[in-house]
């Protein structure tokens, strides 16, 4: 092997090396929301639904790696998700408009194949949710309904990195946060509702 193929290939070795001894992590992710339709107990108008728009979210999440990179790489993360408008639509101007959301929850993620440059996870955890419901009603007037309403969430997932650089990766990933339910001030019979994500963006891997 010539001098220049053997630096080549011993630079190209130290900068996979340098990727993988990242245990640090900081991601931001941008996507849309899902969440089912929700029908009105008792409702005699026309259209007795509560219909949900899909949002737009943004995501930044830190991770820290607890053990090294390998067939199995196990990462503590801290995922918090903003849903930065979740319109509502209805046959019933007594549900607001719409509402924001923020889910902050710490989870465990597992790394599969995390030593080579494609590398599928799975992730799961629990936290603190937030709606921040409309002050307006959904066709005219005010949001006579409470408005900030706190629950509990439940994060689980799964997602796709691909290293593109030594420092970086491209994200895809899936989440759902099972979480309580905003002030719609109609009866749906629902306690909890799946909020499901899908989104992608950028890893930065730093530090030690």
């Amino acid at each position: 092997m010539s001098t220049r193929r053997l630096l080549t290939a011993a630079l190209l070795t130290t900068l996979a090396a340098s990727a993988w001894a990242q245990n640090n992590e900081l991601a931001g992710v941008a996507g849309r929301t899902f969440i089912a339709d929700q029908g009105i107990i008792g409702a005699t108008f026309p259209n007795p639904t509560v219909h949900f728009g899909n949002g737009f979210i943004m995501e930044g999440s830190y991770g820290r790696q607890l053990t090294p990179a390998g067939l199995i790489q196990l990462t503590l993360e801290v995922p918090v998700q903003f849903n930065v408008d979740e319109d509502l639509g209805s046959g019933t101007n007594a549900i607001p408009e719409g509402y924001l959301s923020i889910f902050i929850t710490p989870s465990a993620r597992v790394n599969f194949f995390a030593n080579t440059r494609v590398s599928p996870w799975l992730s799961g955890g629990g936290g603190y949710g937030r709606f921040a419901e409309s002050s307006n009603a959904l066709y005219y007037g005010p949001n006579t309904g409470p408005r900030g309403t706190n629950a509990g969430v439940i994060q689980f997932g799964g997602g796709l990195d691909v290293r593109v650089w030594p420092k970086f990766s491209i994200r895809g990933e899936f989440r759902d946060f099972w979480s309580g339910t905003p002030q719609l001030n109609v009866d749906t019979g629902k306690s909890h509702q799946h909020n499901l994500s899908v989104g992608a963006g950028v890893v930065w891997h730093f530090g030690k």
